[in-house]
């Protein structure tokens, strides 16, 4: 399996890879860290070293590739990688995201273009060097992609992210319908508002005091729901968004 964007271990792609490696499936792991550092919540300070160190610990068979998906390289090296370190790949988890927080008036072409390049054109490339290496002889073939809740309710400052993650949503069934005559699997997950670090303890607050189910999404919610999707109870599912958000989409 091959679990993008798993640079810090408070976020998603740290706990979907714990979720993956307790249920027994080998895991390369991707990261590229110097993005978060460019954020306000930093990088991780143990590195994903740490994370791989982690998982290790915990008797699952891990290997890491450091890589800018920005380079249109990058995806299918991370393909050879995994498929070189576990001999096939039968799962994609696509969770990679750059965010740049520009609103209309500080749009850029520069930022546009790299948001496009990081999460659209890279996911894109990965599910092509996905289903080019997966042989179909062998059951459970799975994709998943990541979105946001641009299609639920207004994120106007985060113009370059949401219109990149909007494509996801938007492509996802149509390449379902293309992999399904090869049992490929190809969802799209939106994990709601998650307190993946990012958050002051005021805004993490005034969401809670709204959200139906009274908190915010966590990690290891998005994990759960990603392991079902994974597993062969999921596999009839394709084509779907699915929004893991305790009803914040449905308020």
């Amino acid at each position: 399996m091959l679990v993008t964007g798993a640079s810090r271990r408070i976020a998603i792609g740290a706990a979907v890879a714990r979720r993956v490696v307790a249920d027994g499936a080998a895991v390369l792991v991707h990261s590229w860290a110097p993005h978060d550092a460019e954020q306000p919540w930093g990088a991780d300070p143990g590195g994903p070293e740490a994370l791989v160190d982690e998982l290790r610990t915990a008797g699952g068979r891990v290997e890491h590739v450091c890589a800018d998906l920005a380079d249109p390289a990058a995806p299918a090296a991370l393909l050879t990688a995994a498929r070189d370190a576990f001999g096939h790949v039968d799962a994609l988890v696509a969770n990679h995201a750059r965010s740049s927080a520009q609103a209309l008036e500080d749009l850029t072409a520069a930022e546009l273009d790299l948001s496009h390049a990081v999460n659209t054109r890279a996911t894109l490339l990965l599910v092509q060097a996905f289903a080019a290496q997966h042989d179909d002889d062998r059951p459970g073939g799975r994709v998943l992609l990541f979105t946001s809740g641009q299609y639920h309710g207004a994120m106007p400052g985060e113009l370059p992210y949401i219109a990149s993650k909007a494509a996801l949503h938007g492509v996802t069934r149509s390449l379902a319908v293309h992999l399904a005559p090869r049992r490929i699997t190809v969802n799209c997950v939106d994990p709601g508002p998650n307190d993946t670090g990012y958050a002051d303890e005021e805004l993490r607050a005034g969401l809670a005091a709204v959200h139906p189910g009274g908190r915010w999404s966590t990690p290891a919610d998005t994990a759960r729901l990603v392991a079902w999707l994974l597993g062969d109870e999921a596999d009839w599912v394709t084509g779907q968004t699915i929004a893991s958000d305790g009803g914040w989409s449905a308020r």
